[in-house]
């Protein structure tokens, strides 16, 4: 298939080029719609109590959540000062009315808990008409005009434009930064300006895609703010990445004499392949977060899995339509000697495969060593919520927030709300109705709700712990409810809270109201939506694992036809998201990095943003398993010795594999620059993930636990191997030039230096080599796999030139 593909491409690569040119610059001015079509929040579940609980609030009281808060303080002069009022109601009558919708002052609203504990600051609520962020435009400058006062604004609305502005300028400073240094970084490996040029190309397609395709998620769905970064950061990286192993199969093809047209089909039946097989293993990693009912997670999850495919599509469609064109001239304009090629049996990675395949056990204990160092920390992590401190410390709205928190009533917009469902009767007993059409009198009406009918509950929870005020802060007459606020006197999202609320909800357990009158108890609020949202992320977090774990083994099954390697794969991936989690917690809650990075620890892990890491860093990891197994794999099928196509495995893609891990590096490093904490702490997350898993994982722990597991590696069971025959996924390994293997067939025979080898035996039986036994498989009219001499053992040594690998006999 991927063989067809080439010829395909090749034939129409003029066409592909310029309908792909075209093609992005028609759609280019849609993505730049992108900005300000996003939205914030999609933290909480809306299936839950708390979601419930705030939906009312702003359906049933008439009471919507405030849009904009605005912070008036005077040096001197205090609120109860009638100037004070006069100069804030001036500064509101002056606001159009076409925008504003409702306002809100202490001056109004009778509210001790809007005046600063100093009595010289005070805020307002505005409420705003239609869309919002269009209405905040046409009033943020009048917002500011009060004589005599010092004026900022922050809340919700404000807080999701500044997050706007912040994503845009984070995500031009992230290319301004990470562009030129990888086109430097492109240059040392290729040694060529217009080879190094090709992968930026592709990004650049990367980046386009990405954004456009969450402008169109836009119409469809919700999207978060925070989503634009890291759908670019991936779409970008693994752009970069998949063009470094394209372009570095295409130019060892072309240097071997080939034509460009079998170049181009050869690189798409070896590296195409592997690119597409790894694009389908990321992109399958990321729609494992569709399973969580969270705005956040399923817009990231949708944008960056298409994003991945993007990606993939255009490493594999335009950047070999580009080298189909260029051919030869692919190493054009040639600056340094070219680095890139990992295949050299010299060097680094010969001594590393070397020293690992003779030292297992001390690799495999070491390494493991390590692993768990890092992830102790995760040990004592915390869970918390996202809030204004993602923002940069200077921002205006995390000010607005800080300053209310600190100068007002502690809580004094985290009220824990408690919505109580009060049962009504009949005023008059109602008439007996007559037949169908004639005597029917209206619906007898209801008794009214009043603030009495939630005293004996408000008297309850006035006894709990840490409460210290509960108020009436609403009446729902069509819906029979009351909405209470139940102010307390600790953090929001400490253990105490959480105990509170549950506290609440222990009083009215479902099925069993807490008292006579009362039908039904909904507790809201900022506590609750955090716990809500853990239960939710408990919940479901087993089932993507489940789902994610399915689907990769399955795949990986498909490729490596083994039932043993996709359950160690899995394993290995594990130990890389231990130790990118255990980093963070470390980093992030205990704040060990807050200096270094710029960010406010809030003693806390936003629980969402850990389970994006975890679907991310799976997906990444799985990445670079999928290049070094496919190799070895492959010299495992060519020779049938598992420590020798190891051996082989790992120098022929070690060098490769770390220069697609810088290259990434690089990418993840430019976007953790951003002024946001989420961002960061993604950044941070999957930058530890990557150096863990292309250092220690893949280079060291996969290789020694393979040499130790020897031909068990390869186990399947004998009723798979039909159906991994029908399935198979293979990347054929050949010498550039030669045609692909079809077929496995024996290793060469290099004869013992001291002893020739003994008289050939019979034919060993042509068994599958996923088998795991000492069969070994021999291509039709081949050659035969020849005994090796008593008291003698076949290993793998490097070629007099240094140049390769060759097989020796040697005395046990």
């Amino acid at each position: 298939m991927f063989e067809r593909a080439g010829r395909l491409v090749y034939r129409g690569r003029w066409t592909l080029l310029v309908l792909s040119l075209a093609a992005a610059l028609l759609v280019a001015p849609l993505g730049m719609e992108l900005f300000g079509r996003m939205a914030d929040g999609g933290f909480e579940d809306p299936r839950a109590d708390s979601t419930t609980a705030a939906r009312w609030s702003d359906d049933w009281y008439g009471e919507h959540a405030p849009d904009v808060v605005v912070l008036y303080h005077h040096p001197s002069v205090k609120a109860r000062d009638p100037r004070y009022k006069k100069a804030v109601h001036d500064a509101l009558r002056a606001l159009p009315a076409e925008h504003v919708g409702a306002l809100a002052t202490y001056w109004t609203t009778g509210s001790k808990l809007m005046v600063s504990k100093d009595g010289r600051s005070t805020y307002a609520l505005v409420t705003l008409k239609g869309d919002k962020q269009a209405g905040y435009a046409a009033v943020a400058d009048r917002l500011r005009r009060a004589t005599n006062l010092q004026v900022s604004v922050g809340g919700p609305v404000p807080l999701l434009k500044e997050l706007n502005d912040q994503t845009a300028a984070d995500l031009a400073r992230a290319e301004a930064i990470s562009m030129p240094v990888l086109l430097v970084l492109l240059v040392v490996v290729f040694g060529s300006l217009v080879a190094a040029g090709l992968p930026l190309l592709v990004g650049a397609f990367a980046v386009l895609g990405a954004l456009v395709l969450l402008r169109l998620l836009t119409e469809v769905t919700e999207v978060s703010v925070f989503s634009l970064n890291v759908v670019t950061m991936l779409g970008l990286g693994l752009a970069v990445d998949y063009s470094l192993f394209v372009l570095k199969a295409f130019r060892e093809e072309i240097a071997a004499g080939v034509t460009s047209e079998q170049a181009v089909v050869r690189t798409m039946a070896t590296a195409g392949r592997t690119v597409a097989f790894s694009g389908l293993t990321v992109a399958t990693a990321l729609l494992g977060l569709l399973v969580f009912p969270q705005m956040f997670l399923r817009s990231i999850g949708l944008g960056a899995a298409a994003v991945v495919l993007v990606a993939m599509g255009a490493a594999l469609v335009v950047l070999p339509a580009a080298l189909g064109v260029l051919g030869r001239r692919v190493n054009a304009l040639r600056l340094t000697p070219d680095l890139g090629d990992g295949g050299s049996g010299g060097g680094m990675w010969h001594a590393v495969a070397s020293s690992v395949m003779r030292r297992p056990v001390l690799y495999f204990v070491a390494v493991a060593v390590v692993l768990v160092a890092l992830a102790a920390p995760f040990l004592h992590v915390t869970f918390g919520n996202v809030d204004h401190r993602v923002l940069p410390a200077d921002s205006e709205s995390r000010r607005v927030a800080e300053i209310v928190d600190r100068d007002f009533g502690r809580n004094s917009m985290a009220a824990i709300d408690v919505h109580v469902l009060v049962e009504r009767s009949f005023t008059e007993a109602p008439a007996r109705p007559g037949p169908l059409g004639q005597g029917h009198a209206a619906i007898s009406a209801v008794t009214p709700v009043t603030p009495d009918d939630a005293d004996p509950l408000a008297a309850r929870l006035r006894r709990l712990p840490h409460v210290t005020g509960v108020d009436v802060a609403g009446l729902s007459q069509d819906n029979g409810a009351v909405r209470l606020a139940v102010r307390y006197d600790v953090d929001p999202m400490s253990a105490e809270a959480q105990q509170l609320v549950t506290a609440i909800r222990t009083l009215s357990p479902p099925g069993s109201p807490p008292e006579p009158n009362v039908r039904r108890v909904v507790v809201g609020g900022p506590t609750a939506a955090q716990m809500d949202l853990m239960d939710s992320l408990a919940a479901r977090l087993p089932w993507m694992a489940l789902v994610v774990g399915s689907v990769t083994a399955v795949l990986l099954f498909a490729a490596f036809g083994s039932v043993v390697l996709p359950v160690k794969a899995l394993l290995m991936n594990v130990l890389s998201i231990g130790a990118s989690l255990g980093v963070i917690v470390w980093a992030f809650q205990d704040g060990h990095l807050a200096s270094v990075l710029g960010f406010t620890s809030t003693g806390t892990v936003e629980a969402t943003v850990t389970v994006l890491i975890l679907a991310v860093v799976f997906g990444l990891s799985m990445d670079y398993e999928l290049f070094l197994l496919s190799r070895v794999r492959a010299e495992w099928l060519r020779t049938g010795d598992n420590t020798g196509a190891v051996a082989a495995g790992l120098r022929q893609t070690g060098g490769v594999i770390t220069s697609a891990a810088l290259l990434l590096l690089v990418v993840i490093g430019a976007f953790s620059t951003a002024g946001i904490t989420i961002v960061k702490l993604l950044g941070v997350g999957l930058f530890v993930a990557i150096v863990v898993d292309a250092t220690l994982v893949r280079a060291l722990l996969v290789p020694a636990t393979m040499r130790l597991m020897g031909g068990a590696n390869w186990w399947l069971p004998r009723p798979l191997r039909a159906l991994h025959r029908r399935v198979e996924l293979r990347e054929a390994v050949a010498a550039p030039g030669t045609p692909a293997l079809r077929e496995p067939v024996a290793a060469p025979r290099t004869p013992a230096p001291r002893e020739p080898a003994a008289a050939p035996g019979p034919p060993a039986p042509r068994e599958d080599p996923c088998a795991g036994g000492r069969g070994r498989p021999r291509a039709e009219g081949g050659p035969r796999w020849e005994r090796i001499g008593r008291e003698r053992d076949r290993v793998v040594r490097a070629t007099p030139d240094g140049t390769g690998w060759t097989w020796v006999e040697v005395d046990r």
